[in-house]
């Protein structure tokens, strides 16, 4: 199913919850705590911001030199292309990046959006703390506009389901491991995405765990849809949706394979759950979220950590780091990225990209040719 069909049926399943009463939440980052949402009895959408097409409709109010990603969110919601933004009751937005943060300045003039104020970095005593009270003054907000009661049983029962569901993500991520990968990185990413779009929490964990036991069935009969000679590559860096065709698809045209994605919508965040034993768990759900390893967190350690463990786990051969242009935090931090994975004797490279097909020959060339010397 292509980008296009999954954003259509979700709309329509979006108006049907509309229609018979249900309350939507469009979010943008792996920082807005699902949790709490769950627990408030509010469907989650991952608002769009993957097309090249609406950036065109962002320059009338964003300078052309901004993060693609950040243009074709708000170009999206103000051409009305993406069905989602206009039918959500609230966009939980979060300061992470200065674009961002700015972006949805000129958002709230058109929708009903709460900005949830991010520590910068989790080395500092009151890190925690401050992003616990963003997390009570959300449950706060979200009480007083929808009339609503969050419990502590409703948050626990939604942090086991979530536990549950970034355990089954894992166990899609593990077929990556294989030699050779029981999936390739492209169809990996495309199931990903396409659950971006599904407001049925149960039916999405249902479907994914027999498309999980169907691959492994597949591969344990002989299955093999990646050649056991292509290079196990791990992707990093910048959220994917948008270049995903002009980057994954290459590698894996040019004989290469992603086992591994180290970005947001990757494994890093499915990696981080909950402690639920605990007795505050507001707090718990809190903490859980500062160890993303974002690279707008100074310093970034968490990433610094994870890599080297990825690379080993999934006997990586190689790391290619996407930036997409004008993402200032991961354009600096990828002079210690690629001085961390050097270190480690593994080959690196690193993409700056935006949404366009502009550069799409010198991509593939370089891909290409890195591949190659694998």
């Amino acid at each position: 199913m292509d980008n296009f069909e999954m954003i259509k049926n979700g709309t329509l399943k979006a108006k049907e919850i509309k229609e018979n009463g249900g309350k939507i939440a469009g979010i943008f980052c792996s920082f807005a705590p699902v949790e709490i949402l769950d627990a408030a009895g509010i469907h989650i959408v991952n608002l769009c911001g993957t097309s090249n097409e609406s950036i065109i409709n962002s320059e009338s109010d964003l300078p052309k030199n901004l993060c693609p990603l950040i243009k074709s969110s708000y170009g999206t919601a103000i051409s009305d292309k993406c069905g989602y933004t206009y039918l959500s009751d609230i966009i939980i937005g979060e300061t992470t990046c200065d674009g961002k943060k700015k972006m949805y300045e000129l958002l709230s003039e058109l929708k009903d959006i709460h900005i949830m104020q991010l520590p910068q970095g989790i080395d500092r005593s009151y890190s925690s703390l401050m992003w616990e009270k963003e997390v009570r003054l959300l449950i706060k907000i979200l009480e007083e506009k929808f009339g609503i009661e969050i419990t502590e049983k409703k948050l626990k029962e939604a942090t086991s389901f979530r536990n549950n569901f970034r355990s089954l993500y894992g166990e899609l991520f593990e077929l990556s491991k294989l030699e050779p990968p029981a999936i390739t990185g492209f169809d990996m990413y495309k199931i990903l995405e396409e659950y971006k779009f599904n407001f049925d929490l149960k039916e999405e964990y249902k479907q994914l765990e027999e498309l999980i036991n169907q691959i492994k069935k597949d591969y344990e009969e002989g299955a093999r849809p990646v050649d056991n000679k292509a290079k196990r590559i791990l992707v990093t860096g910048c959220p994917l949706g948008g270049v995903l065709d002009k980057i994954v698809n290459t590698i894996e045209n040019s004989g290469g394979v992603v086992v591994c994605f180290e970005n947001c919508e990757g494994i890093k965040s499915i990696r981080n759950k909950v402690d639920e034993n605990t007795d505050d768990i507001i707090k718990a759900i809190a903490d859980r979220y500062l160890n993303i390893g974002c690279s707008v967190m100074t310093p970034n350690l968490k990433r610094i950590e994870l890599l080297p463990e990825l690379i080993e786990e999934f006997k990586v051969d190689a790391v290619i780091e996407v930036v997409l242009q004008t993402c200032h935090s991961y354009s600096v931090e990828s002079r210690t990225i690629k001085k961390l994975i050097t270190d480690t004797g593994i080959p690196y490279m690193a993409l700056e990209t935006d949404y366009s097909e502009s550069n799409i020959g010198q991509i593939k060339t370089r891909i290409a040719a890195f591949v190659e010397i694998l």
